[in-house]
């Protein structure tokens, strides 16, 4: 039990000291390169290929986690984010859209590897205690990941004021470095390695659950970016005239509060068996009530009520809602994947959340240019009705409905 904790904590300070980075790359890379003159949408189109490549990269990272193991993976995360880290270095005129987009692209493809390699040696590291347990440590990691990113836009922010663009990205690279080695040097080499050797083939789930599960993660995620990551700052700035700053820093402080109900969400839920988790039946309740949120802000913009505070309480509710359905999705991938295929089925899992923010992110752009805030509400709303929809084919509490040998 003891070393499991020490991993647990080890793998949980590697994550944590990914994510600040990741976060704060981010924001450098946006307030620099608006700085030296790039339009908003060019500015946007730098952080197409790392969401793009996150798809890729949690597809195939599953197979090379299960082949080659979970510290491989995420130690090698963070090396190729050291190495992004280090490419934005280069002088100013080597700054290019599609130089900046190549780094973005390896930034996106660490993440995913880290990320995916962090939650899934979570139920590697569970010797006993059962279901409650893991839900409780993989809330705690996810929720305090959230957190963290949004500390990192403030870190990010920060050293560029103080030290300028190429003294944060050095010294980034360099506390990225020192955790990679510490964490190397203190997990099991053989974490998360499959027994048997996977073939490519079985990067796709073959589980019915995790299959639906996947459909609903791809719809939930979508239905946050499509109004979160184009549409909103933009509306926050051009129709309610914030300044950029206070647009960040709200955002920013948004992420930190998601981050922090996500971490507390097992003693939100309260299951009416002790010991136990959430079940698909808990997926699709929550879904439902938050289905609620964006169709009540929606209305409140037709009914021409008060915008900010609208906007501003509203938003409040659909993160907290937001934070406790993401929670329950990433206990129910860990319960229903199969030990020896871990690496794999939450690799197809998070290829998934990677896809349904890629097609978030398009179409909040898209759909706020023809339609307004109003329309990406209801965009929203309708891809949550569609996960709440899909998790109806999750196993509810009875245990006969479960997937054998996943829990």
């Amino acid at each position: 039990m003891q070393s499991s904790l020490r991993n647990y904590l080890t793998v949980t300070g590697g994550y944590w000291a990914f994510t600040i980075t990741d976060g704060a790359i981010r924001m450098l890379v946006v307030l620099y390169f608006h700085l030296l003159g790039y339009s908003p949408f060019e500015v946007a189109m730098l952080f197409v290929f790392y969401e793009l490549f996150g798809v890729v990269t949690n597809l195939v990272g599953g197979y090379l986690a299960a082949r080659l193991g979970l510290n491989v993976t995420m130690h090698l995360g963070m090396a190729l984010q050291v190495i992004a880290l280090l490419m934005l270095t280069a002088p100013d005129p080597w700054l290019g859209v599609a130089y900046v987009m190549g780094a973005q692209a390896l930034s996106g493809i660490a993440k995913d590897l880290n990320k995916m390699s962090a939650k899934a040696s979570v139920k590697t590291l569970i010797k006993d205690g059962g279901e409650f347990k893991l839900f409780k440590w993989v809330a705690v990691l996810t929720g305090s990941k959230n957190a963290l990113k949004g500390a990192g836009f403030f870190i990010g922010a920060l050293l560029l004021e103080l030290i300028g663009f190429r003294g944060a990205l050095w010294l980034l690279a360099g506390m990225l470095a020192l955790v990679l080695l510490i964490t190397w040097l203190l997990l099991p080499g053989q974490m998360g390695k499959a027994k048997a050797k996977p073939k490519f083939t079985q990067v796709f789930a073959n589980t019915p659950a995790i299959n639906w599960l996947s459909a609903a993660r791809f719809f939930l995620f979508g239905a946050r970016d499509v109004w979160f990551v184009v549409a909103l700052p933009v509306y926050l700035a051009s129709v309610l005239g914030w300044q950029h700053s206070a647009v960040g820093g709200f955002l920013a402080l948004w992420v930190i509060g998601y981050g922090a109900v996500q971490a507390s969400a097992p003693k939100l839920i309260r299951q009416r068996h002790h010991g136990a988790g959430p079940t698909g039946r808990d997926a699709l309740l929550w879904a439902l009530i938050l289905a609620i949120s964006p169709l009540l802000i929606a209305l409140g913009l037709y009914l021409e009520w008060s915008p900010t505070q609208l906007v501003v309480i509203g938003l409040l509710i659909f993160g907290l809602l937001f934070a406790l359905n993401s929670a329950i999705h990433s206990y129910l991938i860990l319960a229903y994947a199969d030990h020896d295929k871990l690496a794999l089925n939450v690799g197809f899992y998070y290829m998934a959340n990677a896809g349904g923010r890629l097609i978030g992110t398009i179409l909040s752009g898209a759909t706020y240019q023809l339609y307004g805030l109003f329309g990406c509400l209801l965009m929203s709303a309708l891809f949550i009705l569609i996960a709440a929809a899909l998790t109806l084919r999750l196993p509810g509490p009875d245990p006969e409905c479960r997937p054998p040998g996943r829990y």
